[in-house]
């Protein structure tokens, strides 16, 4: 089955004191690259979080952002009274000292001075740790079913360019018999305008003729692309969740190199177009490649 490396997953997970968000986004990548952005307070389960990832993920560009939204009454900074106090005691002073009326009340100065407001410092909790861990499963699962969605229709869409691959091959039998008389009348023409006919070994020609048209013959290469079209689709239509975006990338070049060898030997302004055609069909193949798991 084909999954996009693109997706996108959001979770929520509503606790006591705080509301935990967690995203996730993924874009192709030729490995699997994880970015975290995570609170101080879960920094050390960053490990963790990765092997998660890692298993489940497979490959692409996954970030990670997880943030927290405390309620106002639970989160209220604590004021250190004695620090300010003592912050007050000398600022009056020097205000005396210096002769200064300051404009501003000396405890909206105070308030954004060091050390003043504090916060107590959290600890990992472990039985909240156990219900962000069930959402950030979810956030997974929904970046998950993005990526099946997209994979349905880069389906579709590779389906569609391999079908016009092989129509194109089709089209290439009705030229061929018309290529080899074309070789056959331009070779003989090229003879008898050097070589007068009495001094033709008609015999020998033959054989020449059928050497050549032999080294022409592009059978073998169909019978290939044609196969290659028909593996291309098995494995695109497995039923495994594995990724196979890159043994997709490996039929597509062996598909490739079989369509240029058939340009190399056409010899026939039809089936070159045809070939055309397809390669242009291939690349775009290619290019939808990128983004496949």
């Amino acid at each position: 089955m084909i999954k996009s490396m693109t997706g996108y997953g959001k979770a929520e997970c509503k606790l006591k004191n705080k509301t935990v968000s967690i995203e996730l986004k993924s874009l192709n990548s030729k490995q699997l690259d994880i970015y975290t952005r995570l609170p101080n307070l879960y920094r050390e389960k960053d490990l963790e979080l990765r092997n998660i990832l890692i298993n489940l993920l497979k490959r692409g560009k996954v970030e990670l952002t997880i943030n927290i939204e405390y309620s106002d009454k639970e989160r209220a900074s604590i004021i250190n009274s004695d620090i300010a106090k003592n912050y007050y005691k000398q600022l009056q002073s020097m205000s005396k000292d210096l002769d200064i009326n300051s404009p501003e009340p000396l405890l909206q100065i105070i308030m954004r001075l060091p050390e003043v407001l504090k916060t107590e410092n959290e600890e990992l909790d472990f039985e909240e740790w156990k219900s962000i861990m069930d959402s950030m499963k979810s956030s997974i699962d929904e970046l998950d079913n993005f990526r099946i969605q997209e994979g349905i229709a880069l389906s579709r869409d590779l389906s569609h360019r391999v079908d016009l691959i092989e129509n194109y091959l089709e089209k290439i039998n009705k030229f061929e018999n018309k290529r080899i008389e074309n070789i056959k009348k331009r070779l003989t023409g090229n003879l008898n305008e050097w070589v007068s006919k009495e001094n033709i070994d008609l015999t020998r020609f033959e054989q020449e003729l059928i050497y050549y048209l032999e080294k022409l013959d592009i059978t073998e290469e169909k019978i290939r692309l044609k196969n290659h079209c028909k593996y291309f689709r098995d494995v695109m239509n497995e039923n495994k969740d594995e990724p196979v975006g890159k043994k997709l990338s490996f039929i597509s070049q062996e598909m490739g190199r079989e369509i240029n060898t058939m340009g190399a030997k056409a010899n026939d302004f039809d089936i070159q177009k045809l070939i055309v055609m397809m390669k242009d069909e291939l690349e775009k193949i290619k290019e939808q490649l990128n983004n496949i798991l």
